[in-house]
């Protein structure tokens, strides 16, 4: 079977390109081979952070999403990641209904996950709730609480929504919080995580000694989220 990740939310500014960066810096570092496809046509975090592995592709284009199907067909020992920018939860759902792809998946040897990053507001419960509903046990999910405006995730607990995800078999993973002035000095300098960690030659984003090591602590506790609910 190969695994198709599909990195959601619909919310922008929730933290999809943050994950969809830091599971190809995890695949990188396991050895695992994949493939990244960006649905973002202005600021597509794969193709900018990890442009050797990523490739573009446009939601309102069917054959450009065959692509996706195609890439796995052809490895089936490559993992697939699709980050999708927000709101286009409704192009992807059209493609995948009008090709019976939930449907034929298992038959062609595919397995989907979406990755529901939410922050602790209302909205992303909202979305949860529509997601569950609009697809039920057709995918696995993994809810990812990304604590980027606060860890106070109430409003998911009293929902019930959370609760509802777990009896469908979805995992949960948290993505602490990175301080800010660190990850603009990343993204300022378009640098990978991994260059960042290395501190390779090229490396200009200006990271002092102790908030590389921070970001050492935040990539290994991300990365222990990651590998408890497994890619």
């Amino acid at each position: 079977m190969t695994n198709i990740h599909l990195i959601g939310g619909e919310k922008g500014g929730v933290g999809k390109s943050l994950l969809a960066r830091l599971m190809a810096q995890y695949l990188i570092d396991q050895s695992m081979p994949f493939i990244g496809f960006d649905s973002d046509r202005t600021h597509g975090a794969l193709l900018r952070f990890y442009a050797g592995y990523a490739s573009p592709i446009l939601i309102d284009n069917y054959e450009s999403l065959d692509t996706i199907v195609e890439a796995a067909v052809e490895n089936p020992e490559r993992r697939i990641l699709v980050d999708l920018a927000a709101q286009t939860n409704a192009g992807l759902t059209q493609w995948m209904e009008d090709s019976q792809l939930l449907e034929v998946a298992a038959e062609i040897g595919l397995n989907f996950r979406y990755w529901h990053v939410m922050d602790s507001g209302r909205d992303s419960v909202d979305l949860l709730r529509r997601l569950l509903d609009k697809h039920g046990t057709h995918l696995y999910y993994t809810l990812v609480l990304n604590q980027v405006r606060g860890d106070d995730f109430r409003i998911l607990d009293a929902s019930g929504e959370k609760e509802r995800a777990l009896s469908m078999g979805a995992g949960v993973i948290t993505l602490r919080r990175l301080h800010e002035t660190s990850m603009n000095k990343i993204d300022a300098g378009s640098m990978s995580f991994w260059a960042v960690v290395n501190k390779t030659e090229g490396d200009n984003s200006g990271l002092r000694l102790l908030e590389r090591q921070r970001v050492k602590m935040w990539l290994k506790r991300a990365f222990a989220e990651i590998a408890k609910v497994g890619v």
